[in-house]
């Protein structure tokens, strides 16, 4: 069924977080079922699943592809990386981007601190 607080139906964040599942678990999964629209139904198994099968066996699959793949073609070893002037003015983009984005989610947890609306309250 839906989410309700006052029912207890669903696991909302103070109760994510209690479990000790590591909070990339979490941002995986939710952003795997990311609902465009449309409810989504929420099951423990169904977590362990998505965990072991698309999280894990993928990561794993793309770790050992990219391991066979410098094994083959650079024997074994990683090359030193030489960064272009496109490649430095993409990197200084980047990093101002996520600058910016920390300073935005700083504001976001001050408002909510301020309104009372952090973590565990309510």
């Amino acid at each position: 069924g839906k989410f309700s607080k006052s029912r207890g139906v669903g696991v909302f964040g103070d109760m994510a977080k209690d479990t000790g599942i590591p909070a990339d678990i979490w941002r995986f999964y939710l952003l795997y079922l990311r609902p465009e629209g449309q409810d989504s139904a929420f099951s423990w198994s169904d977590l362990m699943l998505k965990n072991n099968s698309e999280l894990l066996n993928n990561l794993g699959n793309f770790i050992n592809r990219a391991g066979m793949f410098v094994c083959k073609f650079f024997g074994g070893t990683v090359p030193s990386m030489v960064l272009t002037p496109d490649d430095k003015r993409l990197l200084a983009r980047v990093t101002l981007e996520l600058r910016q984005y920390h300073q935005l989610l700083e504001k976001v947890r001050w408002v909510a601190e301020t309104l009372g609306l952090e973590q565990g309250s309510g």
